[in-house]
């Protein structure tokens, strides 16, 4: 067979062989890109709810849920960072560990469904919320709290918890409970809010924003000012 015979083939084969546009492709699993920005809002949002169905045999994700992946791929997340994270809400009915590998840092996630209470088991003597996940609000003392090693929810808070710190008023000093004090990170960009630094050290006590506040990542606090960047928006206080 000579190398034009040869070539031939290379080009007819190359033509029998259908070329999916990214958008046939997106509603499955297998074509799904790691780097979901490189799609339209549209394939987005049917990618992740294609893989929440998968994971939850045929049940649609909640709106909340999904405007808050869909923030997150635009702050960074991947597919396969998208794909665990729904695992973890799923694994339990809406309670499990999250953990990054540093003990210390361990989070564990508990979910309101349809408005109604649930009790979360953490092993703490208390708890901060980290990330805020539903749409309805996390308010410490109404819809969250912490008891007797456990975490509780109602009213269609969704969030992730860690360990509180300062148990016991070691850390908090004087400070007055009702006291807050909103700061916004608009269009992702760092902004610096005041913060009377006699109240101690600001927590956060509500989430605004469908982009995660890190504490460290997207917000900070250093010499009696706020920080919040990457489109973090929350209400901080103090304990």
């Amino acid at each position: 067979m000579n190398r034009w015979t040869l070539a031939c083939l290379a080009t007819a084969l190359a033509c029998s062989t259908p070329v999916l546009p990214v958008h046939a492709q997106v509603g499955t699993r297998a074509y799904a890109p790691e780097d979901l920005s490189r799609l339209s809002a549209n394939d987005r949002a049917r990618v992740i709810g294609q893989e929440y169905a998968d994971q939850s045999n045929g049940r649609r994700i909640p709106d909340d849920q999904l405007r808050f992946y869909l923030a997150q791929v635009n702050s960074g997340w991947g597919f396969s960072r998208i794909k665990q994270d729904i695992a973890t809400s799923l694994r339990g009915n809406g309670g499990g560990w999250n953990g990054n590998g540093n003990g210390n840092d361990r989070t564990i996630r508990c979910e309101s469904q349809n408005n109604r209470e649930r009790v979360c088991n953490t092993g703490w003597r208390n708890a901060r919320l980290v990330r805020q996940i539903s749409g309805s609000p996390c308010v410490e003392g109404r819809s969250w709290g912490a008891r007797n090693g456990t975490v509780w929810v109602n009213s269609g808070c969704r969030a992730e918890f860690a360990e509180g710190r300062g148990q016991g008023g070691g850390n908090w000093g004087g400070g007055n409970n009702n006291y807050s004090v909103t700061c916004s990170s608009n269009d992702k960009r760092r902004n610096t809010c005041a913060w009377n630094a006699r109240q101690g050290r600001p927590v956060v006590i509500q989430q605004l924003s469908g982009s995660a506040c890190r504490e460290g990542q997207s917000w900070g606090y250093s010499n009696g000012s706020l920080w919040v960047s990457n489109g973090c928006r929350a209400r901080f206080g103090v304990r």
